[in-house]
């Protein structure tokens, strides 16, 4: 089943790079053989006998290990590379590092850098394909994926869609990309957050711009909430924390207003009492930790057609 349907979709991409590079039948493609992973009984091993770098150079929990678990899921071997432990400390250049770990043989990088860019930097050194795991507040492609993986599931489509993304817009590299896939896709995006931190270029992307969390609640089929990202931001973008939760937290009150049937979604890792209540986090209406679930069986089906492709 799996066999045969690999060989029918869409895909051309070498890496993964971006949603924006995806058209909207590969979006498609890669959900479609992560379905059918789940169904999957054996898979057996069929990337036995390749290599799988992990160069991380942010704090990750959730995308790390769910890349680890889908690679050795399908037999490949799996190298973890940070850059404290790697020559980058001693002065080598990002060039020289991915040169080096060509010479290893690897057939996938997976890479999480804070500077936007710099997978792609790497895709034009390597051969191998290389996986953008979130580079600076640019694109989390993989994120973006597996959140339309558990909308479908939960909602039964991934079009036609009325969604909400709020909170910290201008440093989330998961707004960027869900921005784009949904764009694709064809559904209706509001982005909510304080004026500050929601960029108005987005508008070019067919996003409309609140600052009403409240006006927005009563009509959304999905409520993404995003982590407020301190480490990225100077003081002076919103008044204080206290502030932001009483205007743009997902607190029990405005849970409560949620309308019938709508999920809520966060990429993680969540700031329980701040961007969103323990209630809506932990409630039936969240599709939390089926998007970290998800996460597992997107990485393996964009790792099978990445090999493919090549």
């Amino acid at each position: 089943m799996l066999s045969a349907l690999l060989a029918k979709v869409r895909w051309t991409q070498r890496h993964l790079l971006g949603i924006r590079d995806l058209s909207r039948d590969e979006i498609l493609a890669v959900l479609s053989v992560a379905s059918a992973l789940k169904q999957e009984k054996d898979l057996g091993a069929p990337l036995k006998g390749r290599r799988l770098l992990a160069f991380f150079s942010e704090a990750s929990t959730r995308t790390k290990l769910s890349f680890g678990i889908a690679a050795r899921a399908l037999g490949l071997e799996v190298i973890d590379l940070s850059p404290s432990g790697s020559s980058l400390t001693k002065g080598e250049t990002l060039k020289d590092t991915a040169l080096t770990i060509e010479s290893m043989g690897v057939r996938f990088a997976v890479v999480r850098h804070s500077a936007s860019g710099a997978p792609h930097f790497i895709s034009r050194t390597v051969r191998g394909a290389v996986i953008n795991a979130g580079d600076g507040a640019n694109e989390h492609p993989s994120q973006a994926l597996l959140d339309l993986l558990t909308m479908q599931e939960a909602l039964g489509r991934t079009s036609g869609l009325k969604i909400a993304l709020v909170g910290d817009i201008t440093h989330s590299r998961v707004a960027r990309s869900n921005l784009w896939a949904h764009a694709k896709l064809g559904n209706e995006v509001t982005l909510v957050g304080p004026p500050t931190l929601v960029p108005r270029e987005a508008a070019a992307l067919g996003a409309r711009i609140t600052y009403d969390l409240d006006a927005v609640l009563p009509e959304a089929d999905v409520v993404m909430m995003l982590r407020l990202q301190l480490e990225r931001q100077q003081a002076g973008l919103f008044p204080s924390t206290m502030e932001y939760h009483r205007f743009w937290g997902l607190t029990r009150e405005r849970f409560a207003r949620l309308k019938k049937g709508a999920i809520v979604m966060h990429p993680g890792p969540m700031n329980r009492g701040l961007e969103i209540s323990a209630e809506a986090a932990d409630s039936d209406r969240s599709v939390i930790l089926q998007q970290v679930a998800n996460g597992v069986f997107v990485r393996m089906a964009v790792l099978l057609l990445l090999d493919q492709a090549r």
